[in-house]
């Protein structure tokens, strides 16, 4: 907006006359409505505010001081000086009044962005705490999905160890196994082996491979293989033969795929006899081979 010259036109003119009369025309009334103008024309607010108001309140004024310069009679001076007074004091009121509209306004914007500000403020946090507990959730869940995979796991383990515990079991039943306090005893017959020789009968390599199975099962156990006889014969022979048939019961499992550092033999002829040697049966009984294994690795007593 154009910016009002400082003073009115006639008040310039004023003080020119003024300047070359000896007698300047003047009115208290007037110089009180020139101090009043001036103080307006300071105020930015004024002529932001009230410029049509501000611009009839000039008009008055010129009017009052092109009378004074006229030199007419006082009291119309004071009456348009009065006047001019009086719409001075008009625009100054309505420019506090805009001004008041604008700063109420402008408080009822403020009050508005600190309420948009403190809702956005509200609807931010409502949504961190959202993503915080869907956060919470998805972990949660991986969580529950981790440990049921890990159950399902262990339980899928325990199932699998109870059916090859079972299955286990099933083979050592199969071979007719004893436990004793030196260990699980499997025990090969005589009629497995060819008679009064030492070589293994097909029938006794599938026993053999029964045995080998089980083995491999069971990968702590020690193995030892130990032989037996009857009292026919001599002592030394009955010796020989028994640890002869313990050599080949072993070198049967290791072809089977037994590790040969894990297998004992011992031959002991006609000792340790289960039966007595009065007659054939109780003589086939004593001819045996007994496979001992030990439990999680542990030593195999020796015979007592």
């Amino acid at each position: 907006m154009k910016k009002l010259v400082l003073l009115p036109t006639a008040f310039a003119m004023s003080v020119m006359f003024a300047a070359c009369s000896t007698t300047p025309t003047t009115t208290s009334q007037l110089d009180q409505a020139r101090g009043d103008f001036i103080a307006a024309q300071s105020n930015p607010s004024v002529a932001a505010n009230a410029p049509l108001e501000f611009k009839a309140a000039s008009d008055a004024l010129d009017r009052a001081n092109t009378a004074a310069a006229k030199k007419e009679s006082l009291d119309e001076i004071d009456k348009l000086a009065y006047i001019a007074k009086q719409k001075i004091a008009t625009a100054q009121e309505a420019a506090k009044a805009k001004q008041a509209e604008a700063d109420v306004a402008n408080a009822a914007r403020q009050r508005d962005e600190i309420r948009l500000e403190a809702r956005t403020a509200e609807a931010n946090n409502a949504k961190a705490a959202a993503d915080r507990a869907r956060t919470q959730a998805e972990q949660a869940k991986a969580d529950a999905d981790a440990a049921r995979a890990q159950a399902d796991a262990a339980a899928g383990s325990a199932r699998d160890e109870a059916a090859k515990n079972a299955a286990l079991q099933q083979q050592l039943a199969d071979l007719q196994a004893k436990q004793t306090e030196r260990g699980i005893i499997i025990t090969l017959s005589d009629v497995l082996f060819q008679v009064d020789r030492a070589e293994l009968s097909a029938e006794g390599m599938r026993t053999a491979q029964k045995v080998a199975d089980v083995l491999a099962q069971e990968p702590q156990s020690i193995v030892q293989v130990e032989g037996f006889t009857d009292s026919t014969g001599t002592s030394s022979h009955n010796l020989e033969l028994s640890q002869r048939r313990a050599e080949s019961v072993r070198n049967a499992l290791i072809g089977l795929g037994v590790p040969s550092a894990k297998i004992g033999t011992r031959g002991y002829g006609e000792a340790y006899p289960v039966a007595s040697n009065t007659d054939a049966g109780s003589r086939q009984l004593n001819r045996r081979v007994e496979i001992v294994l030990s439990q999680n690795g542990a030593p195999i007593a020796n015979r007592r």
